[in-house]
């Protein structure tokens, strides 16, 4: 059934009559398993792939890497809990290697950002330290490519 969930995750739009004359599979037993996972929470929800950057919305979106020290008994997860509260975290991951959390943010300006970061995220017990990075241009996002029109550019011909 994981074709299933493969096809929504390209594109959440498609019917369950789609998905069924794609995958071999009935409608019946389509709309069954999209509402499994549903319940089960493998699915969270659906959403469109928004390139911002064609709208009249300004925003920033920055990475920001949080080293911390990890709470007896609850390990990452107190600390994990309290950040992802926050509306401006777009996402948050643990990982492996130099820091701890992977924070992604977005605020309408870099002040705004910066003020997440130093009165929000860097107080937090446990927090030791944070680097933000700030994206300046998206090219790829969950496997979709944001195409960059480039101006058609005149040749000149040399005889």
């Amino acid at each position: 059934m994981t074709d299933i969930l493969k096809l929504l995750e390209e594109d959440s739009r498609y019917t369950p009559a789609q998905i069924a004359a794609m995958t071999g599979k009935t409608e019946e037993e389509v709309k069954n398993a999209i509402s499994e996972y549903e319940n089960a929470r493998v699915i969270n929800g659906y959403t469109a792939l928004i390139d911002w950057d064609k709208t009249e919305v300004e925003s920033v979106t920055a990475f920001i890497e949080v080293k911390i020290t990890p709470q007896r008994d609850d390990g990452f997860d107190r600390i994990a809990d309290r950040i992802y509260q926050y509306d401006e975290v777009e996402s948050l991951y643990l990982m492996s290697g130099a820091f701890d959390f992977a924070v992604i943010v977005t605020g309408k300006s870099l002040r705004e950002v910066s003020q997440f970061v130093s009165l929000k995220l860097a107080p937090i017990d446990g927090v030791i330290s944070t680097a933000t990075h700030f994206i300046m241009k998206r090219y790829k996002d969950k496997h979709r490519a944001f195409l960059v029109e480039k101006e058609q550019e005149e040749r000149l011909l040399f005889v």
